[in-house]
């Protein structure tokens, strides 16, 4: 058996999430305490306790996914789980890359939940509310959405953020476009073009101003080798030099989300199971649809660790 692991990204949050490994590990609760520390907030009590509309703010989404998704590899870690002897690549969708990296020992978890802090209050600052806007495109063929995206932009942004799988495809850009490229992509066939409630224009061009923010907060961390190799988002290639990391990290928000080639990558490169680290059940889906001959699981509550350890004993 060869094993990746994947950790989720942005629309996983859930109120109440991680609850349950910190009340049944101290190791978990010890991760929720650090970022709570590096962020100078309480952010497990609105992990847990809500509002929902506070937690799905994107910086506080962020860094809250994140630490889930480390509070259940420390948990495993305590337990004699080594990963560089049991995992062979880890990947992450879109934040979630930020997760694989600390969790691989690139970034500590204090720095890495300040990096998605910036990386969420400056995404939300690169353009102002109503001017950008996503959409997921579904049932039409890549080639056809960017079409679709060439002519609605017409000098304005519009490109693909997220490719999916299973036929879903998820377009950003300034509002006009998007809205206008979704019409087409109606027109051409698409089952769904379905308007995002977002509150920016993600992984678009627009988010430049972010991009050079990141650059700045990443040239201020201590960036290590990962124990295994990161699969990035961009590349859709195992990378493992901290200062292709980084710049990889500072493409990635601007750039396309390629988690369809990252699942198909892993097939091609031997891996016969994806453990989703953290909260939900997206990723999972997400790869049951892009190839059903790669096993999934879940590591994200307190009963799946004594499942999941015994599986890989």
């Amino acid at each position: 058996m060869t094993i990746a692991f994947t950790f989720p990204g942005q629309g996983s949050q859930a109120v109440g999430m991680g609850k349950d490994l910190a009340d049944a590990f101290p190791e978990a609760r010890a991760v929720f305490d650090e970022v709570d520390d590096a962020l100078e907030q309480k952010l497990s009590a609105l992990m847990w306790d809500g509002p929902e509309d506070e937690l799905t703010l994107t910086a506080n989404a962020q860094p809250a996914l994140m630490a889930v998704s480390l509070a259940a590899i420390r948990v495993l870690e305590a337990r004699g789980f080594v990963l560089k002897d049991k995992v062979s690549f880890v990947a992450g969708h879109s934040l979630g890359e930020y997760s694989a990296l600390a969790a691989a020992g690139t970034f500590s978890i204090g720095d890495t939940a300040r990096l998605l802090r910036i990386r969420g209050n400056a995404m939300q600052a690169a353009v102002p509310v109503g001017e950008g806007a996503m959409a997921a495109i579904i049932g039409l063929d890549q080639e056809q959405v960017e079409a679709a995206c060439a002519e609605a932009g017409q000098g304005s942004v519009c490109q693909i953020a997220n490719d999916n799988g299973g036929g879903q495809l998820v377009i950003s850009g300034s509002k006009p476009a998007v809205e206008h490229a979704a019409r087409l992509c109606t027109e051409k066939g698409a089952k769904r073009a379905l308007m995002l409630q977002v509150s920016a224009p993600f992984h678009s061009a627009l988010m430049q101003p972010a991009a050079e923010a990141m650059r700045e907060a990443l040239s201020n961390v201590q960036a290590n080798a990962p124990a295994v190799p990161v699969v990035a988002n961009v590349v859709v290639a195992p990378i493992s030099d901290p200062q292709d990391i980084v710049n990889r990290l500072v493409e990635q928000v601007t750039g396309r989300v390629r988690w369809r080639e990252t699942v198909e990558w892993f097939s091609t490169n031997g891996v016969t199971t994806l453990y989703e680290v953290g909260s939900g059940k997206v990723l999972s889906g997400l790869a049951r649809r892009i190839d059903r001959n790669i096993a999934t699981a879940n590591i994200g509550t307190a009963a799946d660790i004594d499942a999941v350890l015994a599986d890989l004993a």
